[in-house]
């Protein structure tokens, strides 16, 4: 198990999910936790799971960039933070032809432009510190794309594309950029799409569910602390070598190598 005692993490929408537990795993192996998310009581709930007391909790909406802005001037109290981890909701399930140019900018916005102005603004501690990590949660839909999500396609394929770049020019700082890519994770994201899907075919929501899993070879939805142990690892020491790459934590389901 790596130890990342001595080393602080950035986790955005940390309150539930993917996120939380996220934090609640990099607590545990010794990080620091700096929690940011919508809702100040579900951080504050977050808070009291973890480890030790030396955490701070921000509650800040990326989606508004004034709001990002004030964040990244109140992250100079916290010192150098050496794991970012980028995690956004993703936009509104529907057909491309069907979503407005507004969606795609509200996108573009909530995730490219929040996780970069984020980077420029812990990158520079990264370089101080001699250690640094940006992991960006998105989706398998960078891959191969999912039917029905095509805002998200676009703007995923983007933040890949982003990261990439990223990778190539901190390499030189010993800074890793890397992408994990989750397939179905038991969230309430998932929750909603399912529910969405069973409204629009009318099928039961069960009928759904099975048929998702049953378009996985390991015939179940992945948990959130499975997907945390990947990004955990590209956190760590360990990872130091491994940089610009898609990790697909899927069960198998991407069709793709």
């Amino acid at each position: 198990m790596s130890d990342l005692t001595g080393k602080t993490a950035l986790v955005c929408a940390a309150s539930r999910g993917i996120g939380a537990a996220t934090a609640l795993l990099l607590a545990k192996r010794g990080a620091t936790i700096v929690a940011v998310s919508r809702s100040e009581s579900k951080l504050e709930v977050l808070h009291e799971k973890l480890p030790r007391d030396n955490h701070w909790i921000f509650a800040t909406d990326l989606s508004k960039r004034h709001q990002v802005v004030q964040l990244c001037e109140r992250l100079k109290e916290v010192g150098p933070i050496h794991i970012l981890i980028n995690n956004m909701a993703g936009p509104k399930a529907g057909p491309l032809l069907e979503s407005e140019p507004h969606q795609f900018e509200q996108a573009f916005s909530d995730h490219i432009l929040a996780a970069h102005l984020l980077t420029r603004a812990l990158v520079p501690g990264m370089r101080q510190a001699g250690y640094g990590r940006i992991i960006n949660i998105i989706s398998t839909s960078v891959k191969i794309p999912i039917p029905g999500l095509g805002v998200s396609n676009t703007i995923r394929g983007a933040m890949a594309n982003w990261a990439k770049t990223l990778s190539l020019e901190l390499g030189p700082d010993q800074i890793t950029v890397n992408n994990v890519l989750p397939g179905f994770t038991a969230t309430d994201r998932l929750e909603d799409l399912i529910k969405a899907t069973a409204s629009k075919t009318g099928e039961a929501e069960t009928e759904v569910s099975n048929r998702l899993k049953a378009s996985v070879p390991m015939r179940r939805f992945a948990s959130a602390d499975e997907v945390a142990q990947a990004i955990a690892f590209l956190a760590s020491p360990q990872a130091s070598y491994i940089s610009g790459i898609n990790l697909p934590v899927d069960g198998g389901r991407t069709g793709c190598l």
